[in-house]
């Protein structure tokens, strides 16, 4: 399930890249509680996931539903229009609807297999051609598909990939490994253990294709989640000119159909899987080859974020950035009782309508110094797309942008006496943190899959790589009711039964009250950064931070 990452507390920080904290350390004001509407959040979650919106896909009647109630609800809670005079920034993309499945067809020396589109395989292509032909092209295992010269680490070593398919292994080499140590953070996952780090390497070599195994451990979800993620209607940003190279087909096998194609190439692939555990690992051609085939259909439109802004009364020109998705996978697989609709009722009607909710209790509570940004961004479900386009277009400078918080997915279970935390230690948004969380009583619950990247797997991830330190804050797992062996039921059932599927879908019987407290939590840092004269940043050693210091450091933002 989606994590709402943050770093958790150590001290008080010290402020850097910042000026206006005296002695040197962070300012944190004291913050009253926020005047939270729980009605907001039944009546605006419960809207966005009626079938009438279609699972909110960009580029359909759903997002133009979906926008339109934002902007309603952003004017009413008192916002102005964030864009210039515009609610909405425009965010060019182009879906591409695969079609005419041919099945994954291996051939070899006596090997003649095929595999199923969706059943054993899944695939799609980012280039906009209307048929793909993947024919005869050589199968090469590479291990985990890494080149990460700063940690000697290069998979395709002395391979010429040009024509031919990566057979790739998902998340770390190290990923089993019970601590944090390891060449690649130990079973803390990296970017290089993304699907989409994978097929962006894989295309920088001159591959025709990539296919990465999939494992539920380390992919942190199941085939199902593949299947309805990777089929239907795919959108991309449009490219520009000088745009990377593209492989002509990206795609997932489930374990067992790479366990065939290993066996038939005279291998087996626990012992490969062993071997690109270790440095210097060597690719292995496996004298079979792939093909398929499919048709795409292909429609370049424009979807939008949606932003709104309560400008500061002292400082409005430096920027605290609240985040939550709103679209989710529109029509897809169909549950066994023929429902196709993706609804996206947690998966992020819950996160769209907290930022309405915000909205409104900060604008009843007065402006604060600096601004407040409240932006809904479009194609977290394709790629965090609409985060990446506002990220590398921003209406507010990333230099004059203090920090965010991101929201994703608020799952419904009642109060919890922690909140989970992913990445800790990276910023010095922890003091905040635990102020807010100590005037509630709670504590931190360390990631409990750091395996599985939860990082880089929403909107906040767009920011932090282009150096704005971002808090990314989940429930908990201790429940009040029930204590972590109800958390973690609750945290399972929804993972395995309703993410990314079509029973993700309101419940008038839900309880709020959790969501309301983990709500309270983001007020108060919200207002708090808000009404702060600190810059934090990220800790030294941390990989955002040469970016954020070049950032401040390249004319008068955080607070030169």
């Amino acid at each position: 399930m989606i994590r709402f990452a943050f770093v958790a507390a150590t001290a008080v920080a010290l402020a850097a890249c910042a000026s206006g904290a005296d002695n040197g350390t962070l300012d944190i004001p004291a913050v009253e509680p926020g005047d939270l509407s729980q009605a907001t959040m039944v009546d605006i979650t419960r809207e966005l996931s009626t079938d009438a919106f279609e699972g909110r896909a960009p580029g359909t009647v759903g997002e133009e539903k979906t926008v339109a109630l934002l902007t309603e609800r952003f004017k009413a809670a008192g916002l102005e229009p964030g864009n210039n005079g515009s609610w909405v920034q425009k965010v060019p993309l182009v879906e591409i609807t695969g079609r005419d499945y041919a099945p994954l067809s291996i051939k070899g020396k006596g090997v003649d297999l095929e595999f199923q589109y969706q059943t054993d395989w899944v695939g799609v292509t980012y280039r906009e051609d209307a048929k793909t032909d993947l024919k005869d092209s050589e199968l090469v295992f590479v291990g985990y598909g890494i080149v990460a010269p700063e940690r000697g680490w290069n998979d395709y070593a002395g391979l010429d990939m040009k024509g031919k398919t990566a057979v790739i292994l998902v998340n770390d080499p190290d990923f089993s490994t019970e601590g944090l140590e390891g060449p690649f953070g130990g079973k803390a996952m990296t970017y290089y253990g993304r699907w989409t780090y994978k097929y962006e390497e894989a295309a920088r070599q001159g591959a025709a294709g990539a296919i990465i195994v999939h494992d539920t451990a380390p992919a942190a979800y199941g085939w199902n989640v593949v299947e309805s993620s990777w089929s239907g209607p795919q959108a991309y940003a449009q490219r520009g000119e000088n745009a990377p190279p593209l492989t002509q087909m990206n795609g997932w096998v489930q374990k067992g159909v790479a366990e065939q194609i290993a066996n038939a190439a005279g291998k087996d692939l626990a012992t490969l899987s062993a071997a690109a555990t270790k440095k210097g690992f060597k690719a292995v051609p496996l004298g079979l080859t792939v093909s398929t085939s499919f048709a795409s259909d292909i429609r370049k439109f424009e979807s939008q974020n949606v932003i709104g802004v309560l400008r500061g009364k002292t400082r409005p020109d430096q920027y605290v950035i609240h985040t939550a998705h709103w679209d989710h996978l529109g029509r897809c697989s169909p549950a066994p009782d023929g429902d196709d609709i993706c609804n996206g009722a947690v998966d992020n009607a819950t996160g769209t309508a907290a930022l309405v909710a915000l909205a409104e209790a900060h604008a009843k509570a007065d402006a604060p110094d600096r601004s407040l940004v409240f932006l809904a961004v479009t194609a977290e479900e394709s790629g965090l797309l609409g985060a990446h386009y506002y990220a590398e277009n921003p209406v507010f400078p990333l230099a004059q942008t203090v920090g965010g918080i991101n929201m994703d997915a608020f799952l419904v279970g009642g109060k919890s006496k922690d909140v989970t935390a992913v990445g800790l230690g990276k910023s010095q948004l922890d003091a905040y943190l635990e102020n807010a969380l100590g005037a509630d009583g709670r504590v931190v619950t360390p990631d409990p899959n750091p395996e599985a990247g939860y990082y880089y797997r929403s909107d906040h991830f767009a920011f932090a790589k282009r150096g704005v330190p971002f808090l990314y804050v989940d429930g908990g797992e201790d429940l009040v009711e029930g204590g972590r062996e109800a958390g973690a039921a609750l945290a399972a059932e929804y993972r395995e039964k309703r993410y990314h599927g079509p029973k993700d879908e309101f419940d008038e019987n839900w309880d709020w009250s959790g969501v309301m407290a983990d709500l309270q939590l983001f007020y108060r840092i919200g207002r708090m950064l808000a009404n702060s004269t600190s810059w934090p940043n990220w800790n030294d050693g941390d990989e955002f931070r040469a970016i954020r210091d070049e950032s401040c450091a390249g004319g008068a933002g955080c607070g030169g």
